[in-house]
């Protein structure tokens, strides 16, 4: 049984929602992958902060009207399933992963921002460090100078108690 015009309507409501808040989109074709395979994805991409939906491509092409993904809606043609999230690097990053381990996962392209990514695109980006590894970086950067710092402090001191120590011994 088909959905109903309310279930439609909702569906578009969501997915518009879902278009308008994240930051990147990845289109797929998700052919011949089981049901298990699908909820391995799904949870794969929840670690990373994204999510996976199967839409029909018409609903997913009304939801995408008025957004700044619009230019991407030639891409919903077949068996289309679509990768989001808030971080610009997590769907991208998830998706890529999981198609590397199935072939039956093909990465169309999608979207980041206002720019329109192909499959070579998306996988680029996927290279990218997530914003955590970033932000773990940038603290590590930060905090660098002054450990070095305390380190350099502290060896003034060691060294005149090894020549205090030398001196200790050499009068015994």
């Amino acid at each position: 049984m088909g959905m109903s015009r309310a279930q439609k309507e909702a569906e578009v409501t969501a997915l518009n929602e879902r278009f308008a808040n994240d930051e990147i989109v990845v289109v797929t074709h998700y052919s011949g992958l089981t049901v298990k395979e699908i909820s391995d994805l799904r949870s794969q991409l929840r670690k990373e902060g994204a999510t996976f939906k199967v839409t029909k491509n018409t609903l997913a092409k009304m939801a995408l009207k008025g957004t700044r993904y619009e230019q991407i809606s030639d891409m919903f043609t077949g068996p289309t399933g679509v990768a989001s999230s808030a971080d610009p690097v997590a769907a991208a990053k998830a998706a890529h992963e999981f198609a590397k381990g199935n072939k039956k996962l093909i990465i169309l392209g999608g979207a980041l921002g206002e720019q329109i990514l192909d499959a070579s695109g998306i996988e680029a980006l996927a290279k990218l460090p997530s914003l955590d590894e970033v932000r773990s970086k940038l603290v590590g950067l930060l905090q660098a100078p002054a450990t070095k710092l305390a380190g350099l402090m502290q060896a003034p001191a060691r060294e005149l108690v090894g020549v205090t120590k030398a001196y200790g011994a050499k009068g015994e």
